[in-house]
């Protein structure tokens, strides 16, 4: 397939890798210790760690495909940035004091010390599978996007971007994961008020017409307002996002580590509220983008072929009306997306395998060559298995659907878990671990039901079995029957036996 792209475009694209690795390179050299490439010497300002959360969150799964919902449907998704403010109130005041003051790097540890080893350990295994599936989807949707537009090869897009990603992470650990992903959080919305400009100002009627063509198509729409359980509505996307939010700022290793690299609890603090409150309005803008894209091909039509899913119609964009060197900077951003997620899930799983593997069960007390060794290793495996993944899910029907099965059946009960640890801590000495164990496996039966029973892998004679709500409520069932489930057995299993008067 020809390139659209020119040697201008192709040499803003090699800048701005190079310069990824060039961080990576230059950092190298202060990561000689498991403290620096796992926590940065906790010695990070707020500012650039809010900047590498925000990176985090837009990953090239919202980069691309919320221009494409928007396009296709409307703005209900924006009803999960909502309830973002939210999340970030309850990381600000509970989950960053509490890591914080705990002094541990793995986000896991306390759970053991609540409800035994089994629980660190499944909250370990499934957060990394959660990671491999989040990278390989990645890095495919990255690939996919790009291929049309660079002439690359798929393989190869796929190849070059996990060899790159693992390079920088490797030698730079977290300190290079935050730089990385606070430079790549400015690239990449650089892109898209590019995209956003060239949309509106080359609309026929001015960029007024975007909105008054939209507004009369109702894209604007944040979802019904019903309570109907079995479609995506206002209340059903907020209350999803609330659950998702709060799983990434009080579990996810990713976001855990960086409470630890900042300098103090308050840069830390401020770090959470930075990265959730650029993410609303980006987000609206990427909305907004889909929505202009609409505005922009109903005003003409003729511009875009006939068949194009609404997923393929931002690339289109991308190829046709971008002018050379700003198409550079739009790859360089969709990039950007895809490897300021990558790197987070590299590195959180790296320091999960020596902090709950590593340490527990060979070594307690490494040396430093010992951990740097491990870390290494552990970033290399898994960038391997997220390239190999990646390269697997070539040729799927849905990627993203792909996604959405497999995060929410690997993350299953983690955030019921936790919460159960913090809502039940003034009955630790009393609280019995099998009460947690128990309802950890119905949650994840649940979890498991809930999930595949909406997908051909269901068997037809259990037709009936069928989970017939909307795939929002996996996350917020599975939690809420875990944390409830998880009380009240423990209550059945702490009374203690009623004596008789003659005993």
């Amino acid at each position: 397939m020809p390139s659209s792209l020119s040697p201008i475009d192709f040499g803003i694209i090699g800048i701005y890798l190079i310069g990824m690795i060039a961080v990576g390179a230059l950092l190298a050299k202060r990561n000689t210790n498991a403290k620096e490439f796992t926590a940065a010497g906790g010695a990070m300002a707020g500012w650039v760690v809010g900047l590498s959360i925000f990176g985090t969150f837009v990953s090239s799964i919202s980069f691309l495909a919320n221009p494409g919902k928007a396009y296709a449907d409307n703005w209900n998704p924006f009803a999960f940035s909502l309830s973002l403010p939210l999340a970030a109130y309850f990381a600000a005041k509970y989950f960053v004091p509490f890591y914080r003051r705990s002094g541990h790097v793995s986000a896991y540890q306390h759970l053991e010390e609540r409800f035994g080893s089994w629980a660190r350990f499944y909250a370990g295994v499934c957060y990394m599978l959660t990671q491999v599936a989040r990278m390989a989807t990645i890095m495919y949707l990255v690939a996919l996007a790009l291929a049309p537009l660079t002439g690359w090869s798929i393989h190869w897009i796929i190849v070059g971007t996990g060899l790159m990603v693992t390079a920088y992470t490797l030698m730079g650990g977290i300190e290079a994961v935050i730089w990385t992903d606070a430079v790549q959080s400015l690239v990449l919305t650089l892109g898209i008020f590019i995209a956003l400009g060239l949309i509106l100002f080359q609309m026929p009627a001015g960029p007024m017409q975007v909105f008054e063509i939209a507004q009369e198509q109702n894209k604007f729409s944040l979802g019904s307002l019903s309570t109907s359980l079995s479609q995506s509505t206002f209340w059903g996307v907020l209350l999803y996002g609330t659950f998702i939010n709060l799983q990434n700022f009080g579990i996810d290793q990713s976001y855990v580590q960086r409470y630890i690299t900042a300098k103090s609890e308050r840069e830390a603090v401020k770090s959470v509220w930075l990265g959730a409150l650029l993410y609303i309005p980006i987000s609206a803008l990427l909305f907004l983008v889909g929505t202009g894209l609409f505005s922009f091909y109903t005003a003409m039509p003729e511009r875009l072929p006939a068949g194009l899913a609404a997923d393929e119609v931002f690339p289109h964009f991308i190829v046709t009306e971008f002018p050379i060197g700003l198409k550079g900077i739009l790859i360089a951003s969709i990039f950007a997306a895809a490897m300021s997620s990558v790197d987070s899930s590299l590195n959180s799983s790296a320091t999960l395998v020596f902090e709950d593997w590593y340490k527990r069960l060979f070594r307690a007390s490494p040396t430093e060559r010992q951990a740097m060794r491990v870390l290494h290793t552990a970033t290399l495996v898994f960038g391997l298995l997220g390239t190999g993944a990646a390269l697997a899910m070539i040729g799927a029907a849905s990627a993203l659907d792909v996604w959405w099965k497999l995060a929410g059946i690997f993350s299953g009960g983690m955030l019921g878990l936790f919460l159960l640890g913090i809502l039940t801590q003034h009955r630790r000495s009393t609280f019995p671990p099998m009460a947690a164990l128990w309802a950890t496996l119905v949650s994840v039966v649940l979890i498991v039901w809930l999930s595949l029973s909406q997908t051909e892998l269901w068997p037809a004679a259990l037709d009936d079995y069928r989970n017939p709500l909307h795939n929002n409520w996996t996350i917020v069932l599975g939690t809420t029957v875990l944390v409830v489930g998880g009380a009240m057995l423990s209550s059945l299993l702490s009374k203690k036996p009623i004596r008789s008067g003659g005993e």
